[in-house]
């Protein structure tokens, strides 16, 4: 069981950052590996980076190869994602994950799931 709270989302123009965090709770955030999705209005949730319980190991979508950097802090329980080169298409509720094995892809690896937190670039 874990329970997941986002923060660190705005608005902010084209080709500026942000950087995300989530905090967990519990004992285990270490045994998990945690991803970030996000979703615009009208469209799919869709994968955008994540991380391995140990940090060793990410993974990303590749629109965001380059921009964005996933991370943890163990002693924090917290994972962030990193921001940078924000454009228009970027725009949507970014929320985080937490699920066992690698850092998949497919938000069905991933049990436990946060509220959100919107995150909107201007043209």
């Amino acid at each position: 069981q874990v329970q997941l709270v986002e923060s660190g989302g705005g608005l902010v123009q084209t080709g500026g950052s942000l950087r995300l965090s989530c905090a967990a709770s519990g004992r285990t955030f270490s045994s998990y590996a945690m991803g970030w999705f996000r979703q615009a209005p009208g469209k799919e949730r869709e994968f955008v980076a994540a991380i391995s319980g140990s940090g060793s190991s990410t993974n990303y979508v590749s629109s965001v190869k380059g921009r964005f950097t996933i991370s943890r802090d163990s002693a924090k329980n917290t994972v962030f994602l990193q921001m940078n080169s924000l454009k228009p298409e970027d725009t949507a509720v970014y929320v985080c994950a937490a699920g066992f094995g690698g850092p998949g892809s497919s938000r069905f690896n991933y049990p436990y799931w946060g509220q959100g937190t919107q995150v909107t670039v201007s043209s």
